[in-house]
């Protein structure tokens, strides 16, 4: 078997690092051949906090995800996120080559490159160049301009940046530990590729991955990505408020939290109590069911506030018809869907991975892998498309050749 039938995606969270594996099968189709997770470690808001624990923590990951399948993984597309990670939009305008005219492909990747040479903020690298519109001499609202005529071709992008530092310690951690880096996605991106349909996109929908210590917001309609956020906000929190409000262990709150936790109090018997005891706590101790609800509600409020926050800033607050998809760990929350519908008074699902793939893993069905399986689901179509000499169908200008040859110029002064 050629290795370059695996497809993998690394998603480096602070709770947990996971690690998906796809394999191309004969027929053109593809199927996920493993799901693994370990517990994080030298990571705290998808930033390096230890460089050697976090490499110890991915060979572990590599070791056990290549007991499972039984081959090497050599090569893994690597999702990014962190507070760090900032959005901004930019224009590029380029005279069409040609002297007939005809917009070629050549033109495209020209415009976006020019709106790429945007000042970047010090120590911020470019992670996507995204297109929204293309506009042809004054003519606008056009999504594809090939093969289309005009003089002056010009582009409106939204572009992601995050800071160089995290993202260079990010990438020296995956190469110690001995993956290769087939390219750098921002990690919701993926998480929407794989649980949000190309018709939602086009409806309008919001990509919600609330993961340990961030939420993170991607909000798309007619096809484009509208805005890009992270919210240094998690489950995490959670569990710590829980901690602090009855008085106990972090575990113990974490316990409570999976067991008997809901962000809907309007479902809870305030007669109802929780003994701690069956977690390790004392004897006779208890905790109200209604009180530890209340807790929930108030972090996952602050949660879905922001978000309104975000769509307020692009005039879309309670108006995208597809309404917001919950993906991340964080999102298993009983109760959390009619709460988010209540306060972003728009229609709310948990994720469910689109159909384009054949699985016997349980765990992609699982909304904590919504973004390695996205990372690999990505990963597939640019291979496929780069293969086949053509553009993926994903966010066009996301060019994977691009940002793997951005990562190699990152790593020049740090490989001997």
């Amino acid at each position: 078997m050629a290795q370059t039938e695996l497809i993998a995606g690394l998603d480096i969270g602070s709770t947990a690092v996971r690690l998906v594996v796809g394999q191309r099968v004969g027929d053109g189709g593809f199927n996920i051949i493993a799901a693994v997770s370990v517990p994080a470690e030298g990571v705290n808001r998808g930033i390096v906090t230890s460089l050697d624990d976090a490499t110890s923590c991915l060979s572990a990951l590599k070791e056990k995800t290549e007991r499972i399948t039984g081959l090497p993984i050599e090569s893994v597309w690597v999702g990014i996120s962190g507070p760090h990670i900032i959005t901004s939009t930019s224009r590029g305008v380029v005279a069409v080559g040609k002297a007939n005219g005809e917009i070629e492909e050549s033109d495209t990747e020209r415009a976006i490159e020019a709106a790429r040479a945007v000042a970047t903020p010090p120590n911020y690298e470019i992670l996507h160049v995204i297109p929204k519109s293309f506009t042809i001499d004054n003519q606008g609202g056009i999504k594809d301009p090939m093969g289309m005529s005009g003089v002056r071709l010009e582009v409106e992008t939204t572009i992601i940046q995050g800071l160089s530092a995290q993202l260079k310690n990010v990438m020296r951690v995956v190469y110690r530990s001995g993956f290769h880096v087939s390219g750098v996605i921002l990690s919701v991106l993926a998480a929407a590729e794989s649980h949000a349909t190309e018709r939602q996109k086009e409806l309008g929908v919001a990509v919600l991955n609330i993961g340990g210590a961030t939420t993170s917001v991607a909000i798309f309609e007619e096809g484009d990505l509208l805005a890009a956020e992270v919210i240094p906000i998690g489950s995490e929190h959670v569990t710590a408020d829980i901690a602090i409000g009855l008085r106990t262990s972090l575990d113990i709150a974490d316990q409570v939290k999976l067991n008997y936790g809901t962000a809907d109090t309007e479902t809870v018997n305030r007669r109802e109590d929780i003994d701690l005891s069956e977690f390790g706590g004392d004897e006779g101790e208890t905790a109200s069911r209604k009180y530890v609800a209340e807790i929930i509600e108030a972090r996952m409020d602050e949660i879905l506030e922001k978000v309104d926050g975000i769509l307020k800033k692009i005039d879309r607050s309670g108006m995208l018809p597809a309404g917001v998809v919950l993906v991340g760990g964080g999102a298993k929350v009983t109760g959390l869907v009619e709460l988010a519908k209540r306060r972003l008074r728009l229609p709310v699902t948990l994720g469910e991975p689109r159909a384009s793939f054949m699985s016997a893993v349980d765990a992609v069905s699982d909304l904590s892998y919504a973004s390695a399986l996205g990372l690999v689901l990505w990963g597939e179509e640019e291979t496929r498309s780069q293969s086949s000499g053509r553009f993926s169908g994903l966010l066009p200008g996301v060019s994977a050749g691009k940002i793997a040859s951005q990562v190699k110029s990152w790593f020049s002064s740090l490989l001997p």
